[in-house]
Parts: structure tokens; sequence; C-alpha cells
């Protein structure tokens, strides 16, 4: 069905005006160079939120916002508040399992990760039943029900990452097949152990279905964690939650006398119940615990004509800051993921204060904490500055690839908006395609900001670099995603390299241009396609604005 949809937006003239827009210009890539290389400096400590990195961060990006053109987009103010905890695991024990055939102990980095949302100075979860509840997942709109017939209250559940389906090499499965739904993130998979009551939920880490090896998991994990500050202390949450070992989940069902593949395998059924194991965990760990107000940095190009109407451009300026050192080097400096999408914002603006003024105001938004689980786009989604109902659309800029031009671009969550239609446009333009993602199981479309935006019915607009490459075809595209991926992503090896080939950031960011000067300078609304998720959140909010101006 979403195919017939999206052949039929590109075939034909839609009602939102989605093949009209401009030649992009050059864009001034001397500038992404410097934008990059300065935020990914180690002087700038990895951009962790609530760190010195955070306000050197902020100075530069005021003044490089300034610089460009942009006016201050928060009410004459450049930075909205975002309050966050951070909240650094310390003194974590090993993570133990007893009552089984043999007793296990996890070491805390290489075996397991821990770590909590809840804003209290020690956690302790002592001899708590262990439960093996399949994909942990509740979807009463698919009959699935991974808790079904089982209080789960103060026991640790045991789960799989992605969806039940992950393996079906089509999209054709009562969660999307190949693709990966919400349900199949690590964040849904905590957030529905503490609605059951859990006292703790461990993921199995496998790393086709979780689309990254446990370094990352590990990198990601063992340093300070940022959540949204609650008026609770998010003391509604489980007290623990992280990983395990692929390895290590086999041993401890063995222990358990359970084959671990065997429930694996029965957890992809409808029907599945939750399986006691007979074990009890206990871990515990101290927490050092620091509240603090983390920023989005907001820019505009006002409009002319239609300046209540906005466009929105996004990027995210953080990263992991210190992590786990490699070869005696502690800091993750991000500077692909994400000091080059937070360059493109510098630049973008850039070219757009030189093309002159849009009809409708553009806002350029440098957000927080996205590695944190997204937490700037969800802040400024929940407060947004400018009234998402009044927000046309936009783009999210997320790891521009420096592999070299290509022939086509990689679309997440390609036909599930009216957007497609600029971006093919735009693609037209240069004599290249849009390619559907090649791994819908790593569930890209939920792991950027622009996901937050979409779940307030704004259609964003979001494609990597293309894997069909100029110089080598689409096994070069393949291999470099993989290096990057398996020897730089999310760790301190993700450094500025004065020889990157930047044609191919180039190429996209001109697509980009197209995208967000045509929506700026149009008077269409897109919309999501019909039977989106986020459709009827759009028709919503628009029905309401229309009605509330008659």
């Amino acid at each position: 069905m979403r195919r017939l949809v999206l052949a039929a937006l590109l075939a034909t003239s839609t009602a939102a005006g989605a093949q009209t827009v401009p030649q992009a210009p050059t864009i001034p890539i001397e500038t992404m160079k410097e934008v990059t290389k300065t935020l990914s400096s180690d002087a700038f400590e990895g951009r962790a939120p609530g760190s010195a990195g955070e306000d050197k961060t902020l100075a530069y990006l005021q003044v490089q916002f300034a610089k460009a053109g942009l006016k201050p987009g928060n009410h004459g103010k450049w930075l909205q508040d975002v309050p966050l905890v951070e909240i650094a695991a310390k003194n974590v024990s090993a993570l133990t399992f007893t009552g089984g055939k043999t007793p296990l102990s996890l070491a805390f980095g290489p075996d397991t990760v821990l770590s909590t949302y809840r804003v209290t100075p020690h956690v302790e979860v002592k001899n708590s039943d262990v439960v093996f509840a399949g994909y942990g997942i509740v979807a009463p709109e698919k009959g699935w029900n991974d808790y079904a017939g089982l209080d789960v209250k103060g026991k640790t559940v045991i789960v799989l990452i992605n969806d039940p389906d992950w393996q079906t090499p089509t999209l054709d499965g009562p969660f999307g097949g190949r693709a990966m739904t919400y349900y199949g993130r690590w964040t849904y998979k905590y957030e529905e152990a503490a609605r059951q009551g859990a006292a703790a939920v461990i993921i199995v880490h496998d790393t086709e279905p979780a689309a990254y090896g446990w370094n990352v998991v590990q990198s990601s994990n063992t340093g300070p964690n940022q959540v949204a500050d609650a008026a609770n202390g998010h003391m509604d949450d489980v007290a623990a939650h992280g990983w395990m070992q692929l390895d290590k989940a086999r041993a401890l069902f063995a222990s358990a006398g359970r084959n671990f593949d065997q429930l694996a395998a029965a957890a992809k059924i409808r029907g599945f119940k939750p399986v006691p194991l007979g074990v009890k965990a206990s871990v515990s760990f101290d927490n050092a615990i620091k509240k603090h107000i983390s920023h989005n940095v907001i820019g505009i190009l006002p409009g002319t004509t239609r300046p209540n109407d906005y466009v929105l451009l996004s990027g995210h300026w953080d990263h992991l800051g210190h992590c786990t050192p490699v070869n005696g080097d502690d800091i993750c400096n991000g500077a692909v993921d994400n000091a080059t999408g937070t360059a493109a914002l510098v630049a973008l603006a850039q070219a757009n204060v030189k093309a002159g003024p849009p009809k409708r105001t553009m806002v350029f938004i440098a957000l927080t904490a996205e590695e944190s689980g997204l937490l700037g786009s969800e802040y400024y989604g929940n407060n947004p500055v400018y009234p998402l109902a009044q927000t046309v659309g936009g783009a999210n800029m997320d790891a521009l690839s420096m592999a070299g031009p290509s022939h086509d671009v990689t679309v997440i969550g390609l036909g599930k908006s009216e957007l497609d239609g600029y971006l093919e446009a735009a693609l037209k333009q240069q004599g290249r395609t849009a390619t559907r993602e090649p791994t819908p199981e790593k569930g890209f479309y939920y792991r950027s900001d622009h996901f937050s935006l979409a779940k307030h019915g704004v259609p964003m607009v979001y494609f990597e670099a293309g894997m069909d490459l100029v110089q080598g075809g689409r096994a070069a595209g393949e291999a470099a995603a993989k290096d990057y991926e398996e020897h730089r992503y999310h760790a301190p090896q993700d450094e500025y390299d004065p020889n990157w080939d930047w044609t191919g950031v180039e190429q996209d960011l001109q697509l980009y241009y197209s995208i967000s000067r045509g929506l700026a300078d149009g008077d269409a609304w897109p919309n999501w396609t019909p039977g989106d998720e986020f459709r009827a959140i759009r028709d919503k909010s628009r029905a309401a604005l229309t009605g509330a101006a008659k």
C-alpha cells in the first residue's frame, strides 16, 4: 500500500506542490569544515550536556548563527532551556544470578551495562525473581502481550531486542516484518517494563537485531546518562535497566535448566507467555546526581509574507563526552555524529541568508541530548517555541557521510509523507535517485530527532548518504558504512580528518537546501500519506488551527 501511495505521489503533482523546489546554490563547504573541526576538537571534550564542553558549544554556536545572519529564535534569545538530570553510576557491583545449577557473576562493562533513570543516590535490586518476557512487547492492536498471565512486579525481566518478526526478509508481518517498529527499540523495552512494575529490565544484546556491536552498547552506557527532569524523580521507572552479552544470556538460561535459543524462537510466535527462570538477580550501585539546565540553540530567518508559518531544520549538537577509552583516548569527539549535522545548520543558514528572506520563517535548531534518548527534541516537541500546528515541515540532519558522492540517497521512512515529493524533485535536479533503507530492522526512523517532531504530527524528511557511490558502486558504499559503524560510531575514533572527501556532503546539503527553501517559499502544507501512523495527529492539529481562525 505504501509503495502505491509513494508511486502516485512521485508520478503526479500533489496538492502540496511537492515538485516545485529551487535549484540549490553552492554550499559553503569551508564553513562545514571549520565548524566540524572546531566542535569535534578535544577542547570541546565530546560535547556532553552539562559539561564544560556544552558551555563551549553553546557559546560557539551562538556566534556562528549570528555570523551566518540569523536572529535569536527564542523570543529574543538564542537558547531554550532544557531541564535535565545527569546520573552517573558509581561502584557498580557485579550482576549476580543465584539459584540455578551454576551461579553467574557478570562484570560491569565487558559482560553487562546497568544504569537507572531514578534520581536517587543508591540503587539495589536484591534476590529479584528472574523472568524471560520474550520481546517485552504489549501491543493490544496486534493481539500481542509478552507479559500476559504473569505479575512481574519487583521482578527482573530479561527481554530480546527488536521485534519478533525482524528476521522476515520482506516488510510483511505483525510488526512490519524486516522493518523495526517502536516496539523494537530499547527505549520502549525500558518503558514497558516500568509500566509492568518490574524492578529491573535487561536486554539481551545480539549485534544484527540491535544494529550495533557490544562496543557501542558499552561506550554509550558506561558514562553519565541524561534524563529529563521530572517532579517524581522518575521513581515510577524500573530501578535498574541495561544490557547483557548474548553468551551470558545463554549461560544464564542453561543454569536455569532452559535453552535460550528455543525460548527465543518461541517468543517470535503470537501467544508466547513469560517464563519464570527460577533464579534470582542481584545488583547494586551508587549514583552521582547533578541537576542542570541544558539548552537547544535556536536561530531564525524571518519570513516576509507568511512569517507565522515555520519551516524547521534540525541537528543535534551533543555527543557522549568522555567514554570508554580506546588506546588511551577517552574522548568521544563525535565528528561525523553529529558535528557534521550541526555544521550543516550553520552552512545552510549562510546559504539561505545570502539568497534573501524567504516567504515563511525558517527555524534552525541545534538540539541537545539526542544521544541520551532524543531529550532535546522531545522537550521542544512538548514545549515548542513556534506552534507545531503552524510548522509546515522540515528536515533533520544527523551524521553526514564522508564516503564521497553517490548516485542515490538512503531515505529513512520512504513513503511516509508528502515531503518525499520535494526530495524527489531535488534529486531529479542532480540526476540522483531515492533508495529505500536497506536495513529497516535497525529502526533508524526512531533513532534521531525527527521522530520527536513526527510524534507531534510535523512531517520531517530524514535521509542518509546513498550506498551507490560514484567511485566503487554499492559494494564500496556498503563497505564504507560498515567500516564507520564498526570502527568509529560512538567511539573515540570518530574524529575530524583533514583528508575527508566533502563532495558527497555538498551534494546532500544542496538537497536539504532545495527541500527546505521550497517549503519556505511555497504555500503548501504537506501531510503524512493516508494511513500513516502520524496522519491523524497532523489532521487534528491543522483542523483545530483552521477552526480557530474562522
